[in-house]
């Protein structure tokens, strides 16, 4: 029989076992149903394969879609377009739209 010792985990990192929401650092993470939920530290970030996942169970695509802890799944959101403009100067135009995610 192989036994391991587990280290202590890192500072800001839940436990394997802690239930979501159980954030171990200051100001805790928004829960997995606040409309902030996408504020929460990552845990696990895999942008090879495009997803996270954040301390409050919440796992994040790349896409901006979303998979809540009771399996619940959030669709992308649409990209919305800033109607922000720089002032015009002399020999400087507008400045283009910006694309906000």
């Amino acid at each position: 029989m192989t036994t391991t010792a587990l280290a202590d985990p890192a500072p800001g990192v839940r436990p394997a076992g802690a239930r979501p929401g159980a954030c171990h650092h200051f100001p805790p993470c928004p829960a997995a149903t606040a409309p902030g939920r996408d504020a929460a530290r990552t845990v696990a970030a895999h942008p090879e394969q495009g997803w996270s996942l954040l301390c409050n169970g919440v796992v994040l695509f790349d896409d901006t879609g979303e998979l809540l802890p009771g399996g619940h799944a959030l669709p992308p959101r649409p990209c919305r377009i800033s109607r922000r403009w720089a002032p015009a100067g002399p020999g400087r135009p507008p400045a283009a739209p910006v694309v906000a995610a």
